[in-house]
């Protein structure tokens, strides 16, 4: 059953090519949408074989208690809840305390690790169904520049000035084809955040890629809280902390009252007008794999918090400071010495800001995540060819050649 709730989710996947999807996003969103996600659902197949094909719970029962009977108990304890009391404490006579401690979550850990793992998986699809809106197929661009790493030099040359007409009439057909009020307004607020504008304004791509940066890090944190109402108040956020404590103290984890072996069940047995209750002691052997599980997902997750957060942070600094754009492209400019004086240098912090802004930037710098740099420096070379090849920008350079 699990299994086929991981492949309705997440599709069929019969290589790792189709399960590691496109290349139209950088490493950390992989860690989250891609690694993570498997991860996880390895973990489910893994909790959920060892729940419904092996014996999840054993019970120690009565002598009085037939084969039969054994049976039931074990199906009635698994399905109830058990409860938890420590070895050295009484267990309380009021049956609501003992209620108290039951633990409602270990039938539900596949569940569980299998909802996760959407929920890391849901960014990545809201961006592989919006970023097609912007008029460029991302995926379609980044894998033509990865083939060209193993072409030979001429085919390689064609295919880098092929992707870069592409690039080029997009970016001419989506600029604003009027300049009223509105569009005036438009452009100052994409001066300032790009997700007030859109495609037209060269704000689109970049706006949803830094939305789906967002769910990504709230994501993360609300793993922890949905953690924390599932199995019980403060239970997942501070569970790393006592592990490294136990271990600060004797080197040797102990038996966690969070995810206990041995456990206690409750249950009546009707004779006729007569109601006798019972209670058993169980021994939850899956219980011993869950809590390596959860204590290696809880370093996980902190990890992926940091280095998501990380890059949110990487990725907000690009956006908002403007100068970056001129610095990326004047970079891969200088290394083929085409800035000379400062025409030339105005030119550049033109193509940056007016030809290129934030939409074509950021189709350069995931074409670099997923290639190399010298394969960028010949893409942002016929881009700079095509620019200055532009009847405006070729009129403005006769006319300062002939008014020095």
């Amino acid at each position: 059953m699990i299994e086929q709730s991981v492949v309705w989710i997440f599709g069929s996947w019969a290589s790792w090519s189709k399960l590691r999807g496109n290349d139209d996003d950088d490493w950390v969103d992989r860690l989250n949408h891609l690694y993570t996600v498997v991860l996880l659902c390895v973990f489910a197949v893994f909790t959920g074989g060892g729940q419904y094909v092996g014996d999840p719970i054993q019970c120690w029962c009565p002598a009085q208690f037939t084969g039969a009977y054994v049976s039931y108990t074990k199906s009635y304890c698994w399905i109830k809840n058990t409860y938890y009391i420590p070895m050295n404490n009484a267990i309380p006579t009021d049956h609501m305390d003992r209620e108290s401690e039951e633990l409602a979550y270990y039938q539900w850990i596949p569940i569980i690790l299998v909802f996760m793992a959407f929920m890391f998986k849901f960014p990545c699809l809201v961006w592989r169904m919006l970023n097609g809106y912007s008029g460029l197929n991302v995926e379609k661009i980044v894998n033509m520049a990865v083939s060209t790493q193993t072409s030979d030099p001429k085919k390689r040359d064609e295919s880098v000035k092929h992707i870069s007409i592409y690039v080029d009439r997009w970016l001419e057909t989506h600029r604003p084809y009027s300049h009223n009020f509105m569009v005036r307004v438009q452009h100052k607020m994409a001066r300032f955040c790009c997700v007030f504008c859109n495609k037209r304004e060269g704000t689109f791509l970049t706006g949803l890629y830094m939305f789906v940066k967002i769910l990504y890090c709230v994501n993360i944190i609300c793993q922890f809280f949905i953690l924390n109402a599932f199995m019980g108040h403060d239970f997942f956020s501070a569970y790393g902390f006592e592990v490294i404590d136990g271990l600060a103290r004797d080197w040797e984890i102990k038996e966690s009252y969070r995810f206990p072996r041995v456990t206690l069940c409750d249950f009546d047995i009707r004779q006729l007008a007569n109601v006798q209750r019972w209670t058993v002691q169980c021994v939850l052997p899956i219980n011993l794999f869950n809590e390596k599980i959860f204590i290696f997902l809880w370093f996980w997750f902190v990890c992926i918090a940091i280095v998501t957060t990380g890059n949110f942070l990487f990725w907000i600094w690009r956006v908002v400071v403007k100068q970056n754009r001129v610095a990326y492209v004047k970079k891969f400019l200088k290394v083929n010495d085409q800035l000379h004086g400062e025409d030339e240098k105005k030119l550049c912090r033109r193509f940056a800001n007016d030809y290129l802004r934030d939409d074509g930037l950021f189709v350069l710098r995931i074409v670099a995540r997923n290639t190399n740099s010298i394969l960028l420096t010949d893409l942002v070379m016929c881009l700079w060819g095509i620019y200055k090849d532009k009847p405006e920008i070729r009129k403005e350079n006769d006319y300062n050649d002939t008014n020095p």
